[in-house]
């Protein structure tokens, strides 16, 4: 069984910083990318950034372009979310996600094999 963990969600004012962690581990598994979604209330899950380990590169949706920044240690299937400049229109549930097949489409969730159980993240105006 793999276990992912998410950490660092919160309340924040507008133009205000957080820094999401994800942690997998469990089972002995590659993965091959390990990347951020998110659902805000009402709406449908939407990518956000993933990092691919194995081209060493990084995918962003373009409302968090500039702004959110991914990275990671393959190593430890860990992956961090830097988020600044923050905006009301952030506030979500965010899910770290794993992906343990080389598939082209990253930005897609269903090709995600394990997910977190979600952090909130409130941007108040």
């Amino acid at each position: 069984q793999v276990q992912v963990l998410e950490s660092g969600g919160g309340l924040v004012q507008a133009g205000g910083s957080l820094r999401l962690s994800c942690a997998a581990s469990g089972r002995t598994f590659r993965t091959y990318a390990m990347g951020w979604f998110r659902q805000a209330p009402g709406k449908e899950r939407e990518f956000v950034a993933v990092i691919r380990w194995n081209a060493d590169s990084t995918y962003y949706a373009d409302s968090v372009k500039g702004r959110f920044t991914i990275s990671g240690d393959v190593a430890k299937n860990t992956v961090y979310l830097q988020m600044n400049s923050l905006k009301p229109e952030d506030t979500a549930v965010y899910y770290c996600a794993v992906m343990t097949t080389n598939w082209v489409l990253i930005r897609s969730a269903n090709k995600y094999d394990y997910w977190g159980q979600g952090t909130q993240v409130t941007v108040s105006s």
